[in-house]
């Protein structure tokens, strides 16, 4: 069943459509599950599996056109898309394209997201063999969907309180002597005991004074006395995402590790104040930088970016974003500073921007590094 009434997907379209119109679209030609989903509200793990194609279009006026496999129409049914053509996929020979053609032949000026953090979920021979020029869409796109709904916003904040809960465990979780992957395996666990649906995304490091990455699996190195063990989840619950981290001290905690937490702390604060609408994202990375000071950052890129149906979504936090805040933006605050040569430490927590200002979804960390 889909995750929200009706009145949500025929809001989102109608938005779009208004979109559309001004920008010239006469349909847009969506292949990637987010906005696929977005539009229809047909939400599957069968995605993962890269060997059907499936299409969405999306008219100017009227209801999405699904053009999908025929393993997909029972539970396309239950979605509010009344116009669903299906073939007997896979079939390479023909996978879509014809159905896929006749479909889109009503529409002269069509639409495909070509832009930054687009993909093609599709042969692009195939792409090609429909014999017909588009626009780009991905700006339109990533305008609507970068505003969150408040029933998406109360997804949101579920899913948080969820890793806030989990994340709250963590002295019955996590010891020295330990190994890293047991320390993920317990985390995962603890996520899921709590209500999380998926646990698709969990990374960490450790280190007495920081740790080097924040992107490695774990392996079987032991945590030590001392060190510093950072948990960064993307725990998920009916297809939204929360995406933050905590910083917890083995036993006792370094000078250099308790320092960075204190100014990690203090960064977000400034963020929190900063994040209003009419602000950009530039000026919130800014004020969290100016926090920083000359260490702020590393390599990097960004303190942070949009969240919802992705981890990772538009805006991104960075001196080059000049994107408005507006009321309604789902963003994280992720500074990071330098806590000695090659080494780092990062903070991360999830908000609302809100008319008056932030509003947290996660459970703030607490200014001083917790020692368990």
């Amino acid at each position: 069943m889909p995750d929200f009434p009706q009145a949500e997907y025929e809001a989102r379209t109608a938005r779009a459509q208004a979109a559309m119109a001004a920008a010239g679209f006469d349909a847009i030609l969506l292949t990637t599950e987010p906005e696929f989903r977005y539009f229809s509200g047909f939400r599957t793990a069968f995605w993962l599996s890269p060997t059907r194609p499936w299409f969405l279009i999306l008219p100017r006026e009227g209801r999405p056109v699904a053009v999908i496999p025929e393993i997909g129409a029972a539970l396309m049914a239950q979605t509010w898309v009344e116009d669903m053509r299906t073939w007997p996929a896979p079939r390479p020979d023909d996978d879509g394209v014809s159905l896929l053609r006749d479909a889109l032949r009503p529409y002269p000026r069509l639409g495909l997201p070509m832009g930054p953090e687009t993909s093609l979920r599709m042969p692009l021979a195939d792409l090609r063999a429909l014999g017909r020029e588009f626009g780009d869409a991905a700006p339109l796109l990533r305008d609507l969907r970068m505003v969150k709904s408040a029933a998406e916003i109360a997804k949101i904040g579920a899913i948080c309180r969820i890793g806030s809960a989990a994340f709250a465990r963590a002295p019955a979780l996590f010891a020295p002597g330990m190994s890293m992957a047991a320390a993920f395996r317990a985390f995962r666990v603890a996520l899921l005991e709590a209500g999380a649906e998926e646990v698709p995304y969990l990374v960490g490091g450790h280190g007495p004074e920081g740790y080097a990455d924040v992107i490695s699996p774990p392996g079987p190195e032991p945590l030590c006395e001392g060190d510093v063990l950072m948990l960064d989840t993307g725990a998920s619950l009916e297809g939204y995402f929360c995406d933050f981290d905590r910083n917890f001290a083995l036993g006792h905690a370094s000078d250099a590790a308790r320092r960075g937490h204190a100014r990690l702390h203090a960064a977000v604060e400034a963020g929190l104040a900063a994040a209003r609408p009419g602000e950009t994202c530039a000026g919130l990375w800014r004020a969290m930088a100016e926090s920083l000071g000359a260490s702020a950052g590393g390599d990097v890129g960004r303190f942070g970016h949009g969240l919802g149906m992705q981890l990772t979504e538009p805006p991104s936090l960075a001196p080059w974003d000049e994107t408005p805040l507006r009321s309604g933006m789902v963003l994280t605050l992720e500074p990071s500073v330098e806590t000695g040569p090659g080494l780092m430490m990062v903070a991360e927590e999830v908000i609302v921007v809100q008319e008056d200002g932030a509003r947290l979804l996660t459970e703030r960390a607490p200014p001083e590094l917790p020692v368990i």
